[in-house]
């Protein structure tokens, strides 16, 4: 299958190497100059279990990809989402499918000003990566992939997009309820990332305190209570058990999530489509989200300490 990877960071490179390795031609797209040039003259180096290996890949500008492809994957973060889609119309013109796995709440929309809803695959995946550097992914632990067509009746190349990431060894299956899929990631991003990058730790020294469950509980049970005004399904112990699996080092201990990546590399977080989002829909549905109102201005703080705009 002929693949791109829009948004070819730290998951994107993972999934893209993955993907090429089981014999599929892949592209990474991504706006990160100094990224993409890295690779087209060293290749991309992954580095596992402190050994490093250079995988050879294609990589580009959006503005310098003229091909078109059968699926476009989409890593991008949200808040930058609708640019590269801008910058993709040309790409997208023969209608591909559209995978979805970035992180935070309402990507799918965004998406559908753009590609038609019966092209559209939203999915939720907890494999994990690190950006080291230009260039550079530093990859840890194992993870897997649930996703559903927005619009099932219409979208008929599910099973081939399911064989094609199981046969990269991605762990992909079909969910039911892809909206719930979606809120169940973004509820364990929201306590993971957010702490993580609040405590400056990895996931497992988050799992480590003796008090993990209550402030996991801080910011599921509100989630659970604004998902249920909305008519999503969510359940905030099942969330739990989630976050719980990834403390061990073989599954996700080892990680700094993303956002705290973010942070680090004094880049935007994506605050306002996890915690944010959740705060803002409860203050418009009338129901209190008062945690993850203060987690967001708590990391909007820490982001202007940094000097993030």
């Amino acid at each position: 299958m002929k693949i791109a990877i829009a948004g070819a960071g730290a998951m994107g490179s993972r999934f893209g190497v993955k993907l090429q390795q089981a014999g599929n031609a892949v592209t990474l797209i991504d706006n990160w100059a100094a990224h993409v040039q890295a690779i087209q003259a060293n290749g991309l180096v992954v580095t596992k279990d402190g050994h490093d290996t250079v995988v050879p890949m294609t990589a580009a500008l959006p503005q310098d990809v003229h091909s078109t492809f059968d699926l476009v994957i989409l890593f991008t973060k949200a808040m930058q989402m609708d640019h590269m889609l801008q910058e993709l119309k040309a790409q997208l013109s023969n209608q591909p499918a559209v995978l979805v796995l970035a992180n935070g709440i309402g990507n799918v929309e965004t998406i559908e000003r753009y590609v038609p809803q019966q092209n559209i695959v939203a999915g939720t995946t907890v494999w994990s990566s690190s950006l080291t550097g230009p260039g550079h992914i530093t990859v840890t632990g194992t993870g897997s992939i649930s996703l559903q067509a927005i619009a099932p009746d219409q979208f008929h190349d599910l099973d081939r997009i399911v064989d094609t990431l199981n046969g990269a060894g991605l762990k992909a299956s079909p969910a039911p309820d892809v909206l719930a899929a979606i809120w169940k990631k973004a509820g364990l991003n929201s306590v993971l990332n957010t702490y993580c990058t609040l405590f400056d730790c990895n996931i497992a020294e988050f799992g480590a305190l003796p008090n993990w469950r209550e402030l996991t509980a801080g910011v599921l049970e509100e989630f659970q209570a604004v998902a249920a005004a909305a008519n999503v399904a969510f359940d905030a112990q099942a969330d739990t058990d989630l976050i719980a699996a990834q403390f061990a080092p073989d599954k996700n201990g080892d990680h700094y999530p993303s956002m705290h990546q973010d942070m680090a590399n004094r880049r935007p977080t994506e605050i306002d489509f996890l915690n944010g989002y959740v705060a803002q829909l409860g203050q418009k549905l009338r129901v209190p989200a008062p945690n993850n109102a203060l987690l967001t201005q708590l990391i909007h703080s820490q982001e202007a300490l940094h000097g993030i705009a």
